[in-house]
């Protein structure tokens, strides 16, 4: 009968294992998830032109379909200007699904705020080359303080700004292009039964993102730019503001020339409270030589004893409304209530 080492012999077998000879029981816990995704090279390029509850209208070298975000993005927002990558099904057949598994590097994004205090950004539309500001002559009243806002958005982020005057047989735009006539910003007039074709020049080969008051002829002239397009067009309250019309951003292809426009909805606001104090100036170069001589770290506004601005404007260099209008922008940001009227 075989004896059982002990002592010595048992310390001398023990001698004879390594680490290599140690078998670990494995545990519950599994090993972690090494899948690689696919890169999706061969994926269909398209545009996106209408985002609707989790569905995104595509348009792709062979038609429009209806696509999905994939899981694999993640918390990425898609809205209409982006370009993507599709996969699955790009027939765009009836019932038929594609997948959005790639998001292209955008080249600019249109953000505003809800308010100037609220912290939440909201992008408006991406990759737009011209931001066009439609404003009405009268009915309703043209309203600088949201032009000037969305001056501030379109400078920001790298957009060329035009400014779209409609209603023109109601009243002239000289008083509001005196406004801006320090400013190297680009405008039309805009009349009934007027040609259309300096607007389609302007837009031609670009992606235009509309934006303005309800009831400024917005959707007016979307129909005539796009005919066929039957955006909903609207009337000019009691009070003077528009009813909303259009319910959401659609990018809709120009007829006459290679370009498209993002028509969007109506809207009151523009909160900026995502560009920074200083960045506001960039809607406001007229003003920029007169903070030459502020001192270090001037907050330009009308409680800054220093600023150089209250007196360069006083001195003929400026319209004293612009500086008004961009100390109420600072103002707004800052909580503050508004001093002046504020036409926003």
């Amino acid at each position: 009968m075989d004896r059982a080492p002990e002592g010595p012999e048992l310390l001398k077998q023990s001698k004879d294992f390594d680490e290599d000879d140690v078998r670990v029981r494995p545990g519950k816990r599994s090993r972690p998830r090494t899948r690689i995704r696919p890169k999706h090279t061969d994926a269909t390029a398209g545009l996106v032109i209408a985002v609707d509850r989790g569905r995104y209208t595509c348009v792709t070298d062979d038609g429009e379909l209806t696509a999905m975000r994939a899981r694999e993005l993640g918390r990425k927002s898609v809205v209409v200007g982006d370009r993507v990558g599709l996969v699955g099904d790009v027939t765009g057949s009836a019932g038929s699904l594609a997948r959005i598994v790639r998001i292209e590097e955008r080249v600019s994004t249109l953000m505003r705020t809800a308010d100037d205090d609220d912290p939440t950004e909201r992008v408006v539309v991406a990759n737009a080359d011209q931001l066009v500001i439609v404003a009405a002559l009268a009915d309703p009243q043209p309203r600088t303080g949201f032009i000037d806002r969305c001056l501030v958005a379109a400078y920001h982020t790298g957009i060329t700004p035009l400014l779209c005057l409609t209603k023109g047989d109601l009243a002239g735009p000289e008083e509001l292009l005196d406004y801006y006539s320090d400013l190297d910003l680009a405008w039309l007039v805009m009349q009934p039964g007027s040609s259309i074709d300096p607007l389609v020049d302007a837009l031609d080969g670009k992606l235009s993102v509309l934006v303005g008051h309800s009831g400024v002829g917005k959707s007016t002239l979307v129909n005539r730019l796009v005919p066929g397009t039957d955006r909903a067009v609207g009337v000019v309250s009691a009070i003077g503001k528009g009813r909303h019309t259009s319910t959401s951003a659609v990018a809709l292809p120009l007829v006459s020339g290679d370009g498209w426009i993002i028509d969007t909805p109506g809207i009151r606001s523009f909160g900026l409270a995502h560009v920074s104090a200083h960045s506001l100036l960039y809607g406001f170069d007229d003003l920029v030589d007169g903070t030459l001589d502020c001192p270090p770290n001037c907050e330009h506004d009308e409680h800054s004893p220093d600023c150089a601005l209250t007196g360069w404007v006083a001195a003929g260099n400026a319209d004293p409304r612009r500086l008004a209008s961009y100390r109420r922008l600072l103002a707004s940001r800052a909580g503050e209530e508004l001093s002046g009227p504020d036409r926003t």
